[in-house]
């Protein structure tokens, strides 16, 4: 690999860190909102999953136990 004088690794960086499209105030807080809301539905689900596997459960093992 061929060695690269460090002038123009800054202006490569430059370069390619200039290409960047940062997303605007509005995009992150709606990604934001987003990712909280469905991370609030995964939480009620797997809540209500555990839930009938729970039930379902006891319900076997209260026939068989007594």
């Amino acid at each position: 690999m061929a060695k690269t004088n460090p002038i123009q690794f800054i202006q490569q960086v430059r370069a390619e860190v200039s290409k960047v499209v940062w997303p605007t105030r509005r995009e992150v807080v709606l990604t934001t909102v987003m990712v909280f809301i469905m991370a609030t539905l995964t939480a009620i689900f797997f809540a209500l999953v555990d839930l009938g596997i729970r039930s379902g459960l006891q319900g076997i093992l209260g026939l068989f136990g007594g």
